[in-house]
């Protein structure tokens, strides 16, 4: 890529941050405004499935971005999204409200396989421009949890770790002592599949 190639990451996980520092992807947060209620856009539709969910979301929050890019004056650049969400059968597992919440989860998942879908999508052109400049992926994983008794359930939970995170687990953090098996992309299962977005940004013009 150009040395001075960047984008901006409209994400508020350090996460994903993390992992675009990783493949060496320059990058600049674009959080919401005080006023933006980004949370609203992650409400369930009926009926509504995993995938066609997590793209719709994700989506949304590009559009957000894009205006907030706009409104801000900001340089132009790309603007990238994702967003991961949990599905246990056709049940989406969210971001826990609590700490009962997170058990309760933690419950469902206990013994089970379960997928985690990750969408990324990119604005190339960083404004609100052609639609053709955009581009967008899905990434769907498997993982399977271990039995889980009450104890460890707890000791989870009170490591505050499954807070803010879909399906109240972390996969790089303490949560890998829960988890049995994976397939698929670990990337896309903590929250921004490499393989999928280096797909996109090469497709834009990068080098990765």
């Amino acid at each position: 890529m150009k040395t001075d190639s960047f984008l901006y990451l409209a994400s508020q996980s350090p996460r994903r941050a993390q992992l675009l520092d990783q493949i060496g992807v320059r990058h600049t947060l674009l959080l919401p405004d005080a006023g933006e209620d980004a949370e609203g856009l992650e409400a369930v539709l009926p009926g509504e499935a995993a995938a066609d969910y997590v793209q719709r979301v994700t989506a949304l929050k590009l559009d957000a971005a894009l205006a907030r890019l706009e409104r801000r004056g900001w340089p132009a650049a790309p603007v990238l999204c994702a967003d991961t969400t949990v599905a246990l059968g056709a049940r989406i597992l969210g971001k826990p409200a609590d700490a009962a919440d997170a058990a309760a989860m933690l419950r469902s998942l206990s013994g089970q396989r379960h997928q985690v879908l990750t969408a990324v999508a990119v604005a190339g052109s960083g404004t609100a421009g052609s639609p053709s400049r955009r581009a967008a992926r899905l990434c769907t994983s498997w993982v399977e949890f271990d039995v889980l008794d009450e104890a460890r359930i707890a000791a989870y939970v009170a490591s505050g770790e499954p807070m803010g995170k879909a399906g109240a687990y972390g996969v790089q953090g303490r949560a890998a002592t829960l988890i049995a098996r994976i397939e698929g992309s670990f990337s896309g299962i903590m929250g921004l599949p490499l393989f999928e977005t280096a797909q996109i940004l090469r497709a834009m013009g990068w080098t990765i």
